[in-house]
């Protein structure tokens, strides 16, 4: 079967995050609040972001844009999870596999790009006051959304394209809740050398390169908060970006835990515990994150919640 086309393997068995009865239950219930938490939270700050006219600014549709991307990336793994504990079937189809392994891909990469963007959008607000609004233009952040889809799109079909050349003809158990690339290339008895060829270069460089602009963006914003001459001035411009750089220490943290520790020091078990991480918990908290200390947004909140529960008297 090496060097063929045609996969003697169409379906896999995810073994998921506990083989316990007990523990799956537990695991279930969490995964199922979590869920049902991310999405309530994310599309609240949708509809509060777009029925509130003092939101319709940059900051604010970059984050709309994000919430959007954390339900999808949520809904791309969980809902398949809570299937296979209440449906007691852990298979996952070949083409299933396939379409989990391109949607994860377009949206953690959409992820990266997002939060660059808002880091630069950050850095505009912070160290060009007077010039935020001629340079942030509509026209610029729906090119900066729009392109980062197409690039996202285009890598994910790439990583795709590759998996699916490849041929399954042994064991078909992944030890993961999702289908995870590397594990699939493990499985594999193809040649993988230019799979992972591409994950370097091409997955990496998509990963390292906004990781860089963040970094970038907040050490200048760094230098001109100490260059802020009162104690209320460094504060003020701080609190502007202090949720944004919560979210990125959050999101970056988990996978630098996860894809940069030594292969000596991984197990199967703290690898899923930091892909749940990304995957289901950084989605969860996002909107906790931009809108416990925003006024504006729990102001924005507060009125969607108070018109939902008005209209439904």
């Amino acid at each position: 079967m090496r060097g063929s086309n045609q996969s003697s393997v169409f379906e896999f068995l995810l073994l998921g995050l506990s083989r316990q009865p007990q523990q799956q239950q537990l695991l279930f219930l969490i995964f199922l609040i979590m869920y049902l938490a991310t999405v309530l939270g994310n599309l609240l700050i949708i509809l509060a972001i777009g029925t509130d006219s003092r939101l319709h600014t940059p900051m604010y549709f970059f984050l709309s844009n994000l919430s959007f991307v954390d339900v999808c990336f949520s809904s791309t793994t969980v809902p398949k999870v809570l299937a296979m504990h209440t449906l007691r079937n852990q298979a996952i189809s070949f083409s299933g596999c396939l379409m989990q392994i391109y949607f994860l891909c377009v949206f953690a990469v959409m992820d990266n790009f997002l939060l660059a963007v808002m880091a630069y959008d950050r850095y505009v607000a912070i160290c060009y006051p007077l010039h935020y609004t001629t340079k942030m233009t509509h026209q610029l952040c729906a090119f900066l959304v729009f392109g980062s889809w197409v690039v996202a799109s285009l890598n994910a079909l790439l990583h795709t394209l590759l998996m699916a050349r490849l041929s399954f003809c042994a064991d078909n158990t992944i030890p993961h809740f999702f289908c995870e690339v590397s594990l699939l290339l493990n499985l594999s008895c193809s040649d993988t050398h230019l799979n992972e060829l591409m994950i370097l270069f091409v997955a990496g460089l998509l990963m390292i390169a906004p990781f860089v602009c963040i970094l970038v963006s907040y050490i200048l914003i760094a230098c001109a908060i100490l260059r802020v001459s009162s104690t209320r001035g460094r504060w003020k411009a701080f609190s502007t970006c202090s949720s944004h750089l919560a979210v990125v220490c959050l999101f970056y943290g988990t996978i630098i835990s996860l894809y940069f520790n030594p292969s000596s020091s991984r197990s199967a078990g703290r690898d899923m515990a930091a892909a749940m991480m990304y995957t289901v918990v950084t989605p969860m908290l996002n909107p906790f994150i931009y809108s416990l200390r925003n006024k504006d947004m729990k102001g924005a909140l507060g009125k969607v919640l108070t018109m939902k529960f008005s209209s439904s008297q």
